[in-house]
């Protein structure tokens, strides 16, 4: 036998009985194996620790693909028999595998990716904008009828966005639906402004004079730039900048009491105070001298309240609502 084995090496060619040998062992050794997987039992060699069963383990299906077929390449849930777990091991290896490396898995639900829906919205909101500052420098003269192409074209976006944009002007009063025409301008007279007047100091002097009591000098000093700014807007003589100059020093203020609410309703009257006057006589809207003198009583009032003069504070709150616009 060791002349044989010698004659083998030194030839390179195994003879037929060193083949039928190893082909007798693997056969012997296959069948304990497949009769060891049937029983549940995998057989593993002497001197080899058991490792027990990863998700990871890749090579557990590779190993056993000459048990059942019932679950080969399947790969779902826990099947009877050999090929079930066999698929499984595959499906979960795999999936560990690129898990591992970071990879997409379709084991795992994809991320939705956020859909841009705010450009509409955008848009909507910049042509209401230009259109509001169009009332308050009475280029969208009063009494005029306007459609929503024709100002579609004039912005250069769609008719939707625009009409969209009027309907909200619409609901705060400014324009009135005209049908299979357009919007028109709302005329307003020297009643309507001191209405809204009468409304906004019954909302805005309380509040004010309950905040120089209790707001300290150092917070209302913390709102002199907003004051400032108004100053700046009323020299430039431009309505438009002005007005929100003027809305966002009162907003500021009012604020300070902590009512969400109410300074919302209070900003929504002040825009409306600021749409241009109509009638015989009047002008289109404020001057240039009534936007300085405004501007102003922010700056006199202002220093009243860091002084915390009272009685001068509630002077000022009287003067100012009975010439707002």
């Amino acid at each position: 036998m060791k002349q044989g084995a010698q004659g083998s090496a030194g030839t390179g060619n195994p003879r037929v009985s060193d083949v039928s040998d190893v082909s007798r062992g693997a056969e012997v050794s296959g069948g304990s194996a497949a009769a060891e997987a049937r029983s549940g039992r995998a057989s593993v060699p002497s001197g080899v620790p058991r490792v027990p069963p990863q998700g990871g383990a890749a090579g557990v299906g590779r190993g056993l693909e000459s048990g059942s077929g019932s679950g080969s390449g399947l790969g779902f849930g826990v099947g009877s028999g050999l090929g079930a777990g066999e698929g499984q091991a595959r499906s979960l290896g795999a999936a560990g595998v690129a898990a591992a490396r970071g990879e997409h898995t379709h084991s795992e639900q994809p991320i939705p990716r956020p859909r841009p829906v705010v450009q509409r919205a955008s848009v909507r909101g910049q042509i209401l904008d230009a259109l509001r500052t169009a009332l308050v420098t009475g280029e969208l003269t009063p009494g005029e009828v306007y459609s929503a192409p024709a100002l579609g074209e004039r912005f250069g976006v769609s008719a939707t966005p625009v009409r969209e944009a009027m309907q909200q002007l619409a609901l705060e009063g400014a324009v009135e639906v005209v049908p299979n025409r357009g919007f028109r301008v709302v005329e307003r007279g020297a009643r309507e402004l001191a209405e809204l007047a009468e409304v906004r100091a019954l909302i805005e002097v309380p509040v004010m004079l309950r905040l120089a009591r209790s707001v300290s000098a150092e917070c209302w000093a913390e709102l002199r730039p907003l004051a400032e700014a108004t100053v700046r807007a009323a020299a430039t003589g431009c309505r438009a900048t002005y007005a929100e100059s003027d809305r966002t020093f009162h907003r500021a203020v009012l604020s300070l009491c902590g009512n969400e609410q109410l300074v919302q309703i209070a900003d929504d009257l002040h825009r409306r105070a600021q749409w241009p006057l109509v009638g015989p006589g009047r002008p289109v809207g404020r001057g240039h001298a009534d936007l300085i003198a405004d501007a102003a009583e922010h700056m006199a009032l202002l220093d009243a309240l860091i002084a915390g003069e009272l009685e001068v504070v509630r002077s000022l709150v009287g003067e100012h609502f009975a010439g707002a616009g």
